[in-house]
């Protein structure tokens, strides 16, 4: 299977607008990319390392509506919903959404980070990935299924039926890096889809997962990958606000999932590969063909770094990248 390519959409942030995001999308498709994707906060608080302290945030599923109503073929993607909407309500949004774009949405899931966001709303204090399989089992069950009954340690229900009915599949994918999310994609989901990672952890959580689908019996998970990624003209405006230093200091405080070299720290630009894409488009197509080696199948540019230069940025993975990629 060819390796496909997304990018993550300016609804986050100081950059936040629709005109970029409606631009944008219609931008990606002309030019060939395969998807477009949005991520999931309910009260959003910037992560210092890579963004401003602006704290608008749009919501997902309505932005990816909007997307699909000015866009016909490019896939609708959630890297990742995070469990604090009830799955009925989920279910009917996502739904619906197939009966106004078609059947071209992936469902993403993370548990979330943040505990503010759950506390507020009166689920503080929940194991958060046992919200995250009970979406999935209830979404199995609704979609193909009227009259359903459902009970688990969080949610139950009697004899619900959810209409409309999806017009396709929504695969259902899980976010993260750690060595349980990859677990849990292999038990229950379609796809596995980290944020930030290094080219070796990919590599070691695609061994697991293949490991623990030849004795459970299920398909191998789409492997997805969100990746920062700064792309320009030259080398040092691709790098520019950021350093090898920088992200080995990142590396080093919140990479403990990542897979670390035999010292045990990160030390050079090698023990991070591919936690960053940047540089020039060769560099980009050189960077970016490392990931397809290693088994991953579908790549998301994660232009946040960037977002300034978001339509230029565009056009040069679309006119300068993707062409050397197909």
């Amino acid at each position: 299977m060819a390796m496909k390519f997304g990018l993550l959409l300016p609804h986050f942030g100081e950059y936040a607008s629709s005109d970029l995001i409606l631009e944008g999308s219609k931008l990606a498709e002309k030019l060939d990319f395969d998807s477009v994707w949005v991520r999931d906060h309910l009260l959003f608080e910037p992560h210092g390392e890579f963004e401003s302290a602006h704290r608008d945030f749009y919501e997902p599923l309505t932005v990816l509506t909007a997307v699909g109503a000015v866009t016909e073929r490019i896939t609708l993607g959630t890297a990742t919903l995070i469990p604090y909407r009830h799955p009925l309500i989920t279910a009917f949004t996502l739904a619906s959404l197939t009966h106004m774009v078609g059947p071209r949405v992936i469902a993403g899931w993370g548990a979330g980070t943040f505990d503010h966001e759950f506390e507020a709303i009166g689920m503080g204090g929940i194991f958060r990935p046992e919200l995250v399989e009970s979406n999935a089992r209830i979404f199995e069950q609704v979609f193909a299924e009227d009259n359903v009954s459902y009970h688990d340690d969080h949610y139950e229900f009697e004899n619900v039926s959810v209409y409309p009915k999806p017009t396709g599949p929504i695969p259902f994918w899980y976010g993260g890096a750690t060595p349980a999310s990859a677990r849990r994609a292999a038990e229950y989901c379609d796809g596995w889809m980290p944020g930030r990672i290094t080219l070796k952890t990919i590599e070691k959580r695609i061994g697991q997962m293949s490991d623990l689908v030849a004795d459970n019996g299920r398909p191998m998970p789409t492997v997805g990958v969100v990746p920062p990624t700064t792309i320009a003209k030259t080398e040092a405006e691709a790098w520019a606000g950021t350093s090898v230093d920088g992200l080995l200091a990142w590396a080093n405080e919140r990479g403990k999932w990542w897979v670390k070299p035999p010292s045990g720290k990160f030390e050079t630009a090698q023990d991070i590969e591919g936690s960053l894409i940047a540089g020039t488009p060769e560099q980009v197509v050189e960077q970016t063909k490392k990931f397809e080696d290693i088994g991953v199948d579908h790549l998301v540019f994660d232009l946040r770094l960037s977002y300034e230069r978001w339509i230029d940025s565009i056009h040069l993975l679309g006119e300068e990248v993707l062409p050397h990629l197909r």
